[in-house]
């Protein structure tokens, strides 16, 4: 039981990467606030969840939500001992000159600046706890990738941040780290296979990039995410770790 009488919020948890975290948390002894746009489908996730899980509709990209998320976690539960700032969008798949301002901004504000947010609501309660942020991030953000142009800005920007972060929080005892995902079935996924150039053969093309041979689901990330998060990683900060299959390893036949 990693993360025995912990409690984690985590953003985007109603499906995908962040609801595959949420059960897993649970399963090592957390209870979790799923934080997600979509209220109805974070009710339904906490109420599989059982008694360990909590829901609240959440925007991300609006700082009184986060505040709110913060404080509506407290309330339930008590205390904050991690936060996990998972939720992002990845729309649109195109190059810098053909994204609108409007497109990049909204990219942005779901993706980066809800960490502020987020980080800023809930320092106080991660001082009492000496607790964890973790972040989810992308290999994208550290190798860059076409058509993609401000989605992997916004990646890049989790992985500085992240370090920045942990110097900063370090002297108060709380461990930053970010994990670095390559591809993964999610329905956000799903979405950007739809917006490349010849879909029909994008799915053996995702298999292909990882080393190990194939796309994975969630729970790759989710078993990492615990560890991180866990008493285990108690002397891991600023760590920006790859659960990738090995697609960012170089050249293959």
């Amino acid at each position: 039981m990693l993360l025995e009488n912990k409690v984690i919020l985590i953003t985007g948890a109603a499906s995908g990467i962040g609801r595959e975290c949420a059960f897993a948390c649970v399963r090592e002894g957390a209870s979790v606030m799923i934080a997600d746009l979509d209220g109805a489908r974070a009710s339904e996730t906490a109420a599989a969840i059982g008694e360990h899980g909590a829901a609240c509709y959440c925007d991300v990209s609006i700082g009184a939500h986060l505040a709110r998320a913060v404080a509506e976690t407290l309330d339930r539960f008590g205390r904050i001992d991690a936060i996990h700032n998972n939720a992002g969008i990845a729309s649109p798949s195109q190059p810098l000159d053909q994204t609108s301002e409007a497109e990049w901004d909204n990219l942005f504000a779901v993706n980066l600046k809800s960490i502020f947010w987020m980080t800023r609501a809930a320092l106080p309660a991660l001082k009492q706890t000496r607790g964890t942020i973790l972040n989810t991030a992308s290999m994208v953000g550290s190798i860059g990738q076409s058509l993609h142009a401000a989605y992997t800005a916004t990646k890049g920007g989790i992985i500085a941040l992240t370090k920045s972060m942990a110097l900063d929080y370090a002297p108060l005892g709380i461990r930053v780290n970010a994990i670095c995902p390559a591809g993964v079935w999610t329905p956000m996924l799903e979405q950007w296979c739809s917006e490349q150039p010849d879909p029909a053969t994008i799915r053996v093309y995702l298999d292909n990039i990882h080393a190990l041979g194939y796309c994975p689901q969630g729970d790759v990330i989710a078993d990492a995410a615990v560890f991180l998060l866990s008493d285990r990683a108690r002397f891991i900060t600023g760590c920006i770790l790859p659960v990738s299959g090995g697609a960012e390893l170089g050249y293959r036949r």
